[in-house]
């Protein structure tokens, strides 16, 4: 009995798609990654075995902050990653975390170093050059090289004295104001380079107060990237001369804390 024409010809149609989906290379799902999620920059101030203030975070407090990162599967990034990933360079890990410190203050120095050695993670320092190695809460120069040395801290830009721009704004004049400001972002940017090399190119804004105005004159003295105290995540497209951190305090342990950090 002869074969069915239709048949045999739907047998050779089945045959060559099975050979062609042979020849094809197997797409396997992209890792997930923070593109078009978020990420976290938090910013701490000053540490100690007692709360002095409200921007001082326990020596145990930080302590166990850091443990929870690491216990909890976070991923803790150089700051520029994330300015990257805000300006729609690169990906990041999945529940990424930038750490941050303003001020320049000495428990950075003692009570932080030691844990940021023992997680070896990367941290941002904005510091403010008028107070090192002259005010008694500061750090020194030397420290601070030190600090540097270690390979986990990068060191930029506070301002020079850490000014409340609106106030300057206020009691000068337009003119008087623009040669302040930028005196202030200059200045601070020169001294760090001088004192312990390498390029500032990052900005931390003082009391996180910033504008159109600053934001244009902080470019044009250099800066790349800024940072400000908006609480919220960063999220790609986010302006780079502005990016949101949260300031961390005693308090923030818990579910507090993690109401911080990326989503799970």
């Amino acid at each position: 009995m002869r074969d069915n024409p239709r048949a045999q010809w739907v047998h050779l149609l089945a045959m060559l798609l099975a050979a062609l989906a042979a020849m094809m290379p197997i797409v396997y799902p992209r890792p997930a990654s923070a593109e078009g999620g978020s990420a976290t920059i938090l910013v701490y101030h000053r540490f100690g075995p007692t709360v002095a203030d409200t921007m001082t975070v326990t020596t145990p407090v930080f302590a166990g902050q850091l443990s929870y990162l690491h216990d909890h599967g976070y991923t803790i990034v150089p700051l520029r990653d994330v300015v990257n990933f805000a300006a729609g360079h690169g990906e990041l890990p999945p529940r990424t975390v930038a750490i941050t410190a303003d001020d320049g203050h000495r428990t950075v120095f003692t009570d932080m170093k030691p844990l940021v050695e023992k997680y070896r993670i990367p941290v941002t320092l904005f510091i403010y050059p008028s107070a090192i190695s002259n005010a008694s809460y500061a750090m020194t120069w030397e420290q601070l090289a030190e600090l540097k040395a270690t390979g986990f801290f990068s060191i930029e830009s506070h301002t020079y004295w850490h000014p409340n721009f609106h106030v300057s704004k206020r009691r000068l004049s337009p003119a008087n104001y623009k040669e302040f400001v930028d005196m202030q972002l200059n200045k601070s940017r020169q001294v760090v380079e001088h004192r312990l090399g390498g390029r500032v190119t990052m900005l931390s804004w003082p009391f996180g107060i910033y504008d159109d105005d600053l934001i244009a004159a902080a470019s044009a003295s250099g800066y790349l990237a800024a940072a400000s105290l908006d609480r919220r995540k960063v999220r790609r497209g986010d302006n780079v001369m502005a990016l949101p951190r949260f300031i961390v305090t005693n308090g923030d342990v818990g579910k507090r804390f993690e109401s911080l950090l990326p989503a799970k």
